[in-house]
């Protein structure tokens, strides 16, 4: 059986291209990078846990791919162009062949961003995932959480809901034959807005990434911008299949509350509409608008009936789930 430095030499050291910024990667007790000179950096940080977000049985590559993803997905939401990663793996043992398997995911996401892997660390227990993604970000066009303010659209990215109706079809509490097996990838495989996020930075100063629900994600703005906000459940976007889950049994949850979506919510002044909108017709996702930012401290949500719910049901809480 490999040992932890053998690891570390096989399947991490040399597992991504090195970037010019990067003047000592992995293999000493620390990395040397260089973060170029007039920008910031964004650092976000996920760890995923088996049997809380994942299940032991899970496709290596796949967990690799998001194990990323998800911290992309946050430099998306700030606006920044991701550049190095460090990867903490906790294994109940050294087994090779996933090592393999989960890097291999790990390495295509990066590929596609050009970022490289500085460091980490490897260690015995129970199956465990920690990555921390860098990024650069341009001062004056960072996306915070506190800058929404009275009278900004409010616009999503994307679909709402796929994932947590693959999660229900996954776990057998929602059974439809059809396309339900295609929305199982926005689960496994979700793709960091990173493009979106960079235009979205030039009309935009506030947004966030929709991984734990619309509404408990929106309700991050509200709390931190010292607003309220009020949305429209009949202007959400949602794929046939979640309409259709939606129609079926009245339950407007899964595009609300699901979690896992990791699209981009964003706030956009209204002097500043047309151009945000002509920006993003020429992306390759759709970005749609969902509402307005208004006086108050609550999430509203319309129905289509023009009923209007002064609470939308939280997203997911690691502590309250």
């Amino acid at each position: 059986m490999a040992g932890e430095f053998d690891l570390i030499r096989d399947y991490f050291r040399d597992a991504t291209a090195q970037r010019e910024d990067v003047v000592l990667g992995i293999g000493d007790d620390c990395a040397l990078l260089e973060v170029p000179a007039g920008k910031q950096l964004a650092v976000s940080m996920d760890t995923l846990v088996v049997g809380r977000h994942f299940v032991a049985d899970v496709d290596p590559q796949s967990l690799g791919y998001k194990a990323l993803a998800v911290n992309l997905s946050d430099l998306a939401a700030m606006g920044a162009t991701p550049a190095w990663a460090t990867l903490s793996v906790t294994l109940p043992d050294a087994d090779a062949d996933w090592i393999k398997r989960f890097m291999a995911g790990f390495i295509e996401l990066a590929k596609k961003h050009q970022l490289t892997l500085v460091g980490g660390d490897t260690t015995r227990g129970p199956l465990s995932i920690t990555v921390q993604a860098h990024g650069f970000v341009e001062p004056s066009n960072s996306m915070r959480r506190n800058a929404a303010c009275v009278g900004d659209l409010i616009y999503v990215s994307g679909q709402l809901g796929d994932a947590g109706l693959a999660l229900l079809a996954q776990q057998g509490l929602y059974v439809k034959q059809g396309s339900l097996a295609s929305l199982k990838q926005r689960l496994d495989r979700p793709e960091p807005r990173i493009e979106l996020g960079l235009i979205a930075a030039m009309h935009s100063r506030c947004a966030i990434d929709l991984s734990d629900g619309l509404g408990s994600d929106l309700g991050h703005i509200c709390e931190e911008s010292d607003v309220g906000a009020l949305i429209y459940l009949d202007k959400l976007p949602m794929s046939d299949a979640v309409a259709e889950y939606v129609t079926e049994l009245g339950d407007w949850s899964l595009p609300l509350s699901a979690g896992d979506d990791y699209e981009l919510c964003m706030t956009v002044p209204a002097q500043h509409q047309a151009a945000f909108e002509a920006a993003m017709q020429q992306q390759d996702v759709p970005v749609t608008w969902i509402g307005l930012i208004e006086q108050g401290e609550q999430v509203r949500a319309m129905s289509p009936n023009g009923d209007v719910d002064a609470y939308v049901a939280r997203g997911y809480d690691h502590f309250a789930n």
